[in-house]
């Protein structure tokens, strides 16, 4: 916060002895500045709000199974117990979708696409969803989100309101689904989440293996015509991922489990 207001102060001080022209655009870029910094001052309760408003929206424009589905039924006896990450609830939905994916919000919704289901066994599976788990409670997500209404079509909006909710359109809660779904973080931070994943399969009776089988699985896609945005998301790059795979092979090594 303290660097938004210091760049605010700079535009402000550079239009004194400038041109017109020049003024009128520091004018604009000010103008911005200012609601960037206004917009920064979102509560949780406020980011709660366009969480639950983007989830929703998610929600209904994929086709999430149905409770009798064989998706819904194998992800409700795998997360069975999984009431919380940290205090932050939990809840899990499957979208049938063609797309290779996983995510987890920043208010505890975690999504499963079934393309994802059907490559991966249980233990693979939960290392994934641990996985997307550990950014919410290392709080990337969050972070990421914030981002995203600070730069994206919505933030105009959400700057010209004070301690109120803006009613944003379905364009705008579009944008900042895909937001959610098709966030990237930085390799320090997919490390992070990696470790959480191993924890989470750890913590629930699995094989921690299921990381580094997953893992292996997408490096294959990588090279393949099947790869996918999620892959794209979750490895930026190919040596990377071998860095990843034998972080998570020494950690299973050194804990004593025996791979599958």
């Amino acid at each position: 916060m303290k660097k938004v207001k210091a760049i605010v102060a700079a535009m402000l001080f550079m239009l004194v002895a400038m041109p017109v022209n020049a003024q009128l655009k520091l004018n604009r870029l000010a103008g911005a500045a200012a609601k960037v910094a206004k917009a920064a001052t979102l509560s949780d309760a406020q980011m709660a709000a366009y969480v639950k408003e983007s989830v929703d929206w998610m929600d209904t424009h994929n086709k999430v199974s149905d409770a009798d589905s064989p998706y819904t039924i194998r992800l409700n006896k795998l997360t069975e117990g999984l009431k919380d990450a940290d205090g932050i609830p939990l809840n899990f939905k499957v979208y049938e979708v063609i797309d290779v994916n996983a995510f987890a919000c920043p208010d505890g919704s975690v999504r499963v696409f079934s393309s994802l289901m059907d490559i991966m066994d249980d233990d693979e599976l939960m290392g994934i969803i641990g996985h997307e788990i550990g950014h919410v409670l290392k709080h990337h997500s969050k972070n990421a989100f914030k981002q995203s209404l600070l730069t994206g079509a919505a933030k105009d909006v959400i700057a010209s309101t004070n301690d109120k909710v803006a009613a944003l359109t379905d364009s705008q809660l579009g944008s900042l689904g895909e937001s959610l779904a098709g966030a990237k973080f930085s390799q320090k931070q997919e490390n992070e989440a990696d470790d959480c994943g191993y924890d989470f399969l750890v913590a629930n009776g699995r094989n921690p293996w299921g990381m580094v089988k997953a893992f292996e699985k997408f490096l294959e896609m990588e090279g393949s015509a099947a790869k996918s945005g999620y892959v794209d998301k979750m490895f930026s790059s190919h040596p990377e991922t071998k860095k990843r795979i034998e972080h998570m092979t020494k950690r299973c090594e050194k804990d004593g489990f025996t791979r599958p």
